[in-house]
C-alpha cells in the first residue's frame, strides 16, 4: 500500500484523526498508570518524534511514537528492566530537567482495524529509524510487545524472545521478526515494562471474567498470567516486554 509519512511537526491537523484511529490494545492494557499520565503528552511534548501515515484517501492507517532520552545519564547507561513504562518516565523526566537525550525510544507503532496484514507496520519500523536518523540520533531501542506471545502465556519471555524458526533462523514471533528483519537486534527482556493493578471488580469489567479463584489466571491478549487475590479483593499484571536495539 502507497502510504504517506510524516511528523505530527509537520503535519498538526492529524493529531485528531491519529488519537481517534481505533485502539488495539487489549483494555486492561491502558489501564498502566505510567502510560495513562504520559501518553496523550507525547503529541504534545515531542511531535517530531510522532508519525502518522494516511493512505491515498487521506485516511490515517498507521501512528508511530517514539521519545527522547538520555540513556546513558549517570546511573543509567543500560537499557532499563521497566522498558516501557520507564522509557516514558525518563523522556518527561529528563524535558523537564533539561537533559540533552541521546537516544529515541520507541513508545508504539499501531495499525489501524482492517488495514493489518498489508506490511504497514514493517514501513512504521523503517520510518521511525529515518526519522530517529534525522533528528541526529544514532540509536533507537524498542521495547517490544511480541503480538504472539499471548498464546503462549506461561512461556518465560527470555524463552520466548529467543526462539527462532527453522528455516531462515529469524524470530518466531512475527513482531519481534519485523524489527529484526529492519535491521534490530534482540538485546534483552524488560520484566517490568508496564503493570496493570486493579480491584478484581475493575478486572471484571475489563475482561468479563470470574477472577474467583485465587492463583495465575490466564487473561486474553495478556502476555503473562495476571495474578489474583481472592482474599485481598485485588489482581496484578506485571508484563515483560523485548528489548530490541536498531542503531541507525
Amino acid at each position: 500500500m502507497e502510504l504517506t509519512i510524516t511528523t505530527l511537526a509537520a503535519r498538526p491537523e492529524l493529531a485528531g484523526p491519529m488519537q481517534e484511529m481505533p485502539d488495539t490494545w487489549p483494555e486492561f492494557v491502558l489501564e498502566d498508570l505510567v502510560g495513562w499520565a504520559n501518553y496523550l503528552r507525547i503529541a504534545v511534548e515531542f511531535p517530531e518524534y510522532v508519525l502518522v501515515a494516511t493512505d491515498p484517501d487521506g485516511d490515517v492507517v498507521a501512528r508511530a511514537l517514539s521519545v527522547p532520552f538520555a540513556l546513558h545519564a549517570p546511573g543509567r547507561g543500560k537499557l532499563p528492566e521497566g522498558g516501557w513504562d520507564q522509557s516514558l518516565l525518563w523522556a518527561f523526566s529528563d524535558l523537564r530537567h533539561g537533559r540533552t537525550p541521546d537516544t529515541v525510544g520507541a513508545i508504539e507503532i499501531s495499525v489501524a482495524k482492517g488495514r493489518q496484514g498489508h506490511g504497514i507496520s514493517g514501513q512504521m519500523v523503517a520510518a521511525m529509524r529515518e526519522n530517529t536518523r534525522r533528528l541526529g540520533f544514532r540509536e533507537l531501542v524498542a521495547p517490544v510487545r511480541p503480538s504472539a506471545k499471548h498464546l503462549d502465556p506461561s512461556v518465560p519471555m527470555e524463552e520466548y524472545a529467543r526462539r527462532n524458526r527453522a528455516e531462515d533462523g529469524l524470530p518466531y514471533d512475527p513482531w519481534l521478526r519485523v524489527h529484526v528483519r529492519a535491521g534490530g537486534v534482540i538485546e534483552a527482556v524488560a520484566p517490568v515494562s508496564m503493570a496493570v493493578s486493579g480491584s478484581l471488580a475493575r478486572w471484571r469489567s475489563w475482561t468479563g471474567l470470574p477472577f474467583d479463584e485465587d492463583g495465575p489466571v490466564g487473561v486474553p491478549g495478556a502476555l503473562v498470567p495476571v495474578h489474583v487475590s481472592v482474599a485481598h479483593g485485588y489482581a496484578v499484571y506485571v508484563e515483560p516486554n523485548v528489548w530490541v536495539r536498531h542503531g541507525v
